[in-house]
Order: structure tokens, then sequence, then C-alpha cells
């Protein structure tokens, strides 16, 4: 593509290194594999700063073909914070859904955010490159939404693209506030789905609010299908009592099947929950026990070795200043009906336990790295409130009403601390309503940024 052909070649000094290493053309659309060199520390907190260590940052541009190659790099870009965090950026076979709605007026920049995909991945065989433990622990810390920020800004410099627009979803949406937190001169517009992160406080009280929602999500779907409520039951007293062992060889316990709540978090999905337990059982020369196919099923769902940074990381997204120590194992106990000892246990969501870290063999060598982060007490701020009262960049998100995973009222909250952030609240879709309908959600997300913008509204 001609708008990509200064991007083939090691940016100029003051800028990071960039290279483009594949281009592709299928099924109607472009791509184009970018690499950015870019400090670990962009902060300097090691005195090494910018000059210091670096990392590979990789991203993926897609761009529709009903745009000419010289059309297309006039086009303004469109960066995408895949939720998480530990999530790679998504692999589109084709442009659908809300990508098929960017892609008629942005060439689309997929982020693997640091430490995942292509981005100096992360997991227990290439952590500990980085020492010991106390090392291996401190290296993470330049994993967090700050530091991902940076990665934008300095990879939005070497692509030589003015201010452009963000869409984070989930925890996409956390980086894009801290985005606005620390570097709003490099945004045109921000859109936000299921993501608008608590700015303050610790992180009990996300889980306070979140296993709330979770127990009447978990009520409403044995409402739907009153035969599960016995299964799942049924479930955790043979797991009580026999030994089940997943196709990895690691063993099924209670605390691990209830992690098949993460169903509960979507409309495109929750019954598939349904579907996964009606295969739960079989008859065998040994009595009833859980299928193969029920618990090749289950590993997929509990495994963390895709996503290590998603378990490693987890609670660290909600740390400004104290340590979070294992803020949901911690609050759990004041919901003991989540407790796996329940006599009818409710399943889970997303949240992350001391735990895994044992009965989960791709986190067990990471235990200890998970402890301290876990007890890290000098977390930097994620946000910048005063900032964001002043916010002059056009916002527009949508807030699902029975979200499992990002609070409503915690969502609202945010939003009214956020100068001219617009509100889209919705009571017809879950944490993956882009995935339901998004080109739709997209395209009102979108129209509310813009109409802002052409308003005057955010004239500093």
């Amino acid at each position: 593509m001609a708008g990509l052909a200064a991007a083939d070649r090691r940016q100029a000094a003051g800028t990071i290194a960039h290279t483009v290493r594949a281009r592709h053309e299928y099924r109607g659309m472009r791509t184009a594999e970018h690499y950015f060199d870019v400090p670990l520390d962009h902060f300097g907190d090691d005195g090494a700063g910018p000059g210091g260590r670096t990392i590979t940052v990789f991203a993926r541009e897609y761009v529709s073909t009903d745009h000419s190659e010289d059309d297309a790099a006039r086009l303004p870009w469109l960066l995408y914070l895949q939720g998480g965090p530990g999530g790679r950026g998504n692999r589109f076979p084709t442009l659908g859904g809300w990508s098929k709605a960017a892609a008629k007026d942005f060439r689309i920049l997929m982020l693997d955010q640091r430490g995942t995909g292509l981005s100096s991945p992360i997991d227990r065989k290439t952590l500990p490159l980085q020492g010991d433990d106390a090392a291996q622990a401190d290296y993470l810390s330049h994993f967090r939404a700050d530091s991902i920020v940076a990665d934008a800004e300095a990879i939005r410099a070497a692509l030589g693209s003015g201010p452009w627009t963000v869409y984070g979803q989930s925890y996409g949406g956390f980086c894009a506030l801290s985005y606005l937190s620390f570097a709003p001169g490099g945004l045109r517009g921000v859109l936000v789905t299921g993501g608008l992160a608590p700015l303050a406080g610790p992180a009990d009280r996300v889980y306070r609010a979140t296993f709330q929602r979770v127990a009447a999500r978990n009520a409403e779907y044995f409402g739907w299908y009153p035969e599960d409520r016995a299964t799942v039951t049924r479930i955790a007293g043979h797991l009580r009592d026999t030994e089940e062992f997943l196709p990895d060889g690691g063993r099924l316990t209670v605390e691990r099947f209830q992690m098949v709540g993460s169903f509960l978090g979507g409309n495109t999905r929750v019954d598939g929950l349904h579907h996964l337990l009606e295969d739960a059982f079989v008859s065998t020369p040994d009595g009833d026990r859980l299928s193969d196919a029920f618990l090749e099923q289950v590993r997929g769902i509990v495994s963390r070795s895709a996503n290590p940074l998603y378990a490693v990381m987890h609670e660290s997204i909600y740390g400004q200043g104290d340590a979070t120590d294992w803020a949901a194992w911690r609050v759990l106990q004041e919901f003991p009906e989540f407790r796996p000892d329940a006599a009818e246990p409710l399943l889970t969501g997303e949240m992350v336990y001391p735990w895994y870290f044992e009965q989960d063999a791709a986190l067990r060598p990471l235990r200890n790295v998970a402890r301290l982060l876990a007890a890290k007490c000098d977390w930097k701020p994620l946000y910048d409130q005063g900032r964001l009262a002043l916010n002059t960049v056009p916002v527009a998100a949508a807030v699902y009403r029975d979200d499992i995973y990002v609070d409503r009222d915690l969502s609202l909250e945010t939003a009214a601390a956020v100068r001219g952030l617009q509100v889209w609240e919705s009571a017809d879709f879950h944490h993956d309503g882009i995935a339901d309908d998004g080109e739709a959600i997209f395209g009102r997300l979108l129209r509310m940024a813009r109409s802002a913008r052409d308003a005057g509204l955010f004239t500093p």
C-alpha cells in the first residue's frame, strides 16, 4: 500500500523502530503486519528511560478493499484496544460486525497489547528469561494500561498519524480512560463498550458489586433452565467424592468447575452453558462419570495456558497505591453461596483466586510472581481525575445494565466524572454486546461522538 511505504524501514531518529514484514489481500480486506520496538519502561523508573531495554509490539492493519490503495492511505486510523488483560488482538477472517462498520471510514489498527500475541509474549516459558521471581514481578509491573497507552502514542508517531480514534472493549475501555488521562492530545475521539473502570477506590468494591451481579445472573439462568440447577449441584457433589481429570492431566475440582460461569457474561453464549451441562454425565462400568466431551470443553474454559497474563495481572488493573491482596478471594468470604462447599454452589464470573496458581499447570510456575504482584503496595495512578474532569475529547460509551464483569453503577459513576462523556445504556446486551450486534453498536457510538464534536461541545 502506498501509504505504508515509509513504514518499511527503520524510522528516523526520535521515533521508535518500525517495520512492516508482510502484506496480504483476501476476503475483501488488505492487511499489513507492523512491528515496533518500544521501551520496556517509558517512564524511566529504572533509570534507563526510553534509551533502555526494548520490547516488540505487534499490530495488524486492516483496510477494506472497497477503498483503493491511494484512498486507503488517506483514511484516518482507528486503534482497537482488546479486552483482557492478557488478550491478544482479534484475528479477522473477514471484516464483519463492528470491524465492517469501522472499515467504512477508518484504517483499523489491531494491537497485540504488550505481553500478548506477537508482542514479546509472556507465559511460564518466557517469563523466567527476566530472572528470579522478584525480577519477573518487576518486569510485569510495566505491563499495565499506562504502558499500553505510551506504546500507542509511540506507535501513532511512528505511523505519522495525527490524533486518532480509539475503540476500547472491556479492559480496552480501561486503557482508553488512561489514554484520556495521560495523552489526550493523541485522541480525536474515544468509543468504549463495556469498559468504564472505577477511577478510585480499592479493588474490593469492584468485586462486591460484581459478585452481586453474578448471583443475579445465576438466578436468571436457572430460571430459564431449572434442570441445570440440579445438574450443577450434582456435578459439584460428584467432584467432592470422585477424582475427575481434564485431558491435560489437571484435576477438575469444584472451584475450577465453577469457572464455567464465564458463559453467564454474554448474550451470544449464555445458552452454550446449557449445552455444556447436558453433556456432563455418561454411564460407565464404574458408575456415572463425567464424559470426555464435557471434560474437554471444560478444559478449554478453565485453563489459562493461552492467556496467563489474565490471571497474573487481573487484579493489578485496579491497583492504584495500595496492594490488591487477592481482593476477589477476600470478598468471596462475604458471599458464601459462591463457596465450593456450598450446598448449591453458584457459578463464578471474572474473578481470580490464589488457588488458580496451584491447580492450573500453566500458572503454577508463576505462583510466586503472582503473590508478589498481589502484595505490591506502590502501584502508580492509572487515571488523572482532574484532567478527566476537564476532558476535551469526544467520548461515547455503551454501558450494559446487567454486565457481570464491569458493573453498571460503577460505570455510571465514572461516566459522571469525565467531562462530556456520553452514555448509551442498554439492557439488550451483556458484556459481549459487540459479538451480538457490533455493527449497530459501533455505528451508534461513532455517531454520538461525531455529533458532539460537530456541535463544538469539546472546545478547550
